[in-house]
């Protein structure tokens, strides 16, 4: 059973009299790799400050080890920080930048009885943790690098190497791979959590990135407006969202109003289908998440529902289809192509069907008649005339 290692304790954190944390509570375990994501704005900046020190609560407790550490100044914490700017110095090589803070470290000296007296670390052991850390992140060889000639995963290692060379109990990580491209930030994802479990830390870390988080995280925290929406493995957060808000911000969802006949049985656009959910009130009205990848287009006489074809966008391993059931728009994900105005049939299973509970953020979410910013910019075909059909 993992030990709990950090808790934030109804945590409120205010500014210009603006709630921007409104009474979080979270545990947080030992070697865990949790993330905290949300957009921007949402409070996982700040709870990673109060975590860190950097930011002290108006009420409220974080606790270390079972002792409230509110108080404690960064320096004094068992806990380091890698930013999005690394902060790296340029006039060090590779292995100067990581010893900085061992040599800035200093403890008793074991010749003075008193203990007041303190020594800086031997250089001896300097270096072994230092080539420690080189071996940790794959950078071996490269100590002697100036850091302005690494690309910009390598000057990332580095600034992972330094924060983790003190051996603190926990590393704080600020949406760190933002700076990257595309392929480095995926690459750098796998990299993480390579480096997370050889050390057997805690790792916390902030993004926006839905992608990184289900690639790395071991617990996913989703935040919005200061508080928290839903916390979970990446499989539990993606397969069961607790409102359309999580349902949306974590993958594509299209997300209908429905009617939870009985358990096990929703009903959308009048029609009823076999789902895996209950615990419901009979009658009792949910919303119907249902993901891109779960639809299966069938020929029209076979369909649950039918509907018109409305844009297709290629995207290499699939295509991104939009479809007009009665004015609301899903979108299905699929390697077959339909083109712009075909009638088509759609089946889901029922395990392809997701039931929650109507929420503040109903109807907020889940349509695709206003396409995301990469369909805005397609020129898109006019659909055909004449309404949809159930």
């Amino acid at each position: 059973m993992s030990k709990e290692l950090i808790r934030l304790r109804d945590l409120c954190m205010a500014y210009d009299g603006e709630l921007v944390l409104d009474h979080l509570n979270l545990y947080i375990n030992d070697k865990e790799f949790l993330t905290l994501l949300g957009p921007s704005g949402c409070g996982k900046t700040t709870t990673l400050r109060s975590i860190g020190g950097f930011a002290s609560p108006s009420s409220g407790d974080v606790l270390f080890d079972g002792v409230r550490i509110n108080d404690v100044p960064p320096y004094r914490r068992q806990i380091n920080t890698v930013f999005q700017k690394y902060a790296l110095f340029p006039h060090l090589n590779v292995y100067e930048n990581i010893a900085f803070g061992l040599r800035m470290q200093r403890r008793a000296d074991p010749g003075d009885p008193s203990g007041r007296r303190k020594t800086r670390l031997p250089e001896g052991e300097i270096r072994e943790r230092v080539m420690e850390m080189l071996e940790a992140v794959s950078l071996k060889g490269f100590e002697n690098r100036r850091t302005d000639a690494l690309s910009g995963g390598q000057q990332q290692r580095v600034a992972i190497a330094r924060a983790l060379v003190n051996r603190p109990k926990v590393l704080l990580l600020d949406e760190p791979l933002g700076a990257l491209d595309l392929k480095l930030r995926k690459d750098m994802q796998i990299e993480l959590k390579r480096i997370q479990q050889q050390v057997g830390i805690t790792f916390i870390y902030v993004t926006h990135d839905q992608e990184e988080a289900l690639t790395m995280s071991d617990t996913i925290v989703v935040m919005d407006k200061g508080t928290i929406q839903q916390i979970g493995t990446p499989e539990d957060i993606y397969n069961e969202p607790k409102n359309a808000f999580v349902a949306d911000f974590i993958g594509e969802s299209n997300i209908i109003d429905g009617v939870m006949v009985r358990d096990n049985l929703v009903q959308m656009y009048g029609r009823q289908f076999p789902c895996l959910d209950g615990g419901f009130s009979e009658n009792e009205a949910v919303d119907v998440v249902i993901r891109p990848e779960d639809i299966d287009i069938v020929p029209v006489e076979q369909g649950q529902l039918t509907g018109t074809v409305t844009n297709v966008t290629f995207k290499g391993m699939q295509y991104d289809i939009i479809v007009d059931f009665r004015g609301f728009k899903w979108l299905i994900q699929t390697t077959d192509h339909s083109p712009v105005g075909a009638r088509i049939g759609i089946k889901i299973d029922p395990d392809g069907i997701h039931v929650m509970k109507k929420s503040r953020y109903s109807g907020m979410y889940g349509d695709y008649s206003s396409f995301s910013d990469e369909y805005d910019e397609l020129d898109v075909a006019e659909p055909e005339e004449g309404g949809d059909e159930t």
